[in-house]
């Protein structure tokens, strides 16, 4: 029986190609948007990988739609975490609404699709959760405090949940993508000097394309990994 993968942030740039090439693979993927009704209409279209609309950070709506999933498409057994956002800004021009917004859907996505799967999960002795992290939870860089906190944040969690989860047959590692072509990062990659750091600090000295991440993606939520936890 083919494997069941949810992929948040599904229908567009690196969820986009993780989607595709876990559906290559021979994988039943569903994929979330948040708001995007067009792109995933289109991405449907384009690849027959089901659409699905929820707000990652409402634990409720995580519920309700991880049933739907199960009963359309089947039990999930791996979840990628790739739904993020961000809120530029100084820590003086920041709002509480504004910082709430980025940690509640970049960490709190992550919690809430974790929970919503982890029973069925443990339930068949098998499951694979992949949280797309980012470099900045390695380093620091101003002006986007939210972002940069909630990705160190989402590293502990997947350390954490390993230790936890392993035991049961569940494996959690993340991928922490570096300067990718994105319309994420659209703004940066029309500043040319940006992309010249980008090229500079890079070893193949240029931005990278989403379907490089999908290889990592689809090796950590595969049989293949079921030793590699926690990183």
């Amino acid at each position: 029986m083919a494997r069941v993968a949810i992929v948040t942030g599904g229908t567009r740039g690196i969820g986009a190609a993780i989607s595709t090439t876990l559906r290559d693979a021979g994988i039943k993927v569903a994929a979330n948007y948040a708001g995007n009704d067009e792109a995933a209409k289109a991405f449907t279209a384009e690849t027959g990988i089901p659409a699905y609309k929820f707000d990652v950070s409402d634990f409720d709506a995580v519920q309700a739609a991880v049933a739907k999933i199960a009963e359309e498409v089947g039990p999930i057994d791996i979840v990628v975490n790739n739904a993020g956002i961000t809120r530029d800004g100084t820590l003086a021009r920041m709002s509480k609404e504004d910082w709430q917004a980025v940690i509640d859907t970049n960490l709190g996505g992550c919690f809430n699709l974790s929970k919503a799967t982890f029973d069925g999960m443990k339930s068949r002795s098998f499951g694979r959760i992949v949280n797309i992290g980012s470099v900045m939870s390695q380093i620091g860089r101003p002006n986007i405090v939210s972002y940069v906190s909630s990705k160190h944040a989402v590293a502990g969690l997947t350390k954490a949940l390993a230790v936890e989860l392993g035991p049961q047959g569940i494996c959690v590692n993340g991928i922490g993508p570096g300067y990718f072509g994105t319309e994420f990062n659209r703004p940066l990659m029309e500043d040319a000097e940006f992309t010249a750091m980008v090229e500079g600090r890079t070893a193949v000295a240029r931005w990278g394309r989403p379907e490089e991440v999908a290889g990592a993606a689809i090796f950590l939520a595969s049989e293949a990994a079921s030793y590699v936890n926690g990183h």
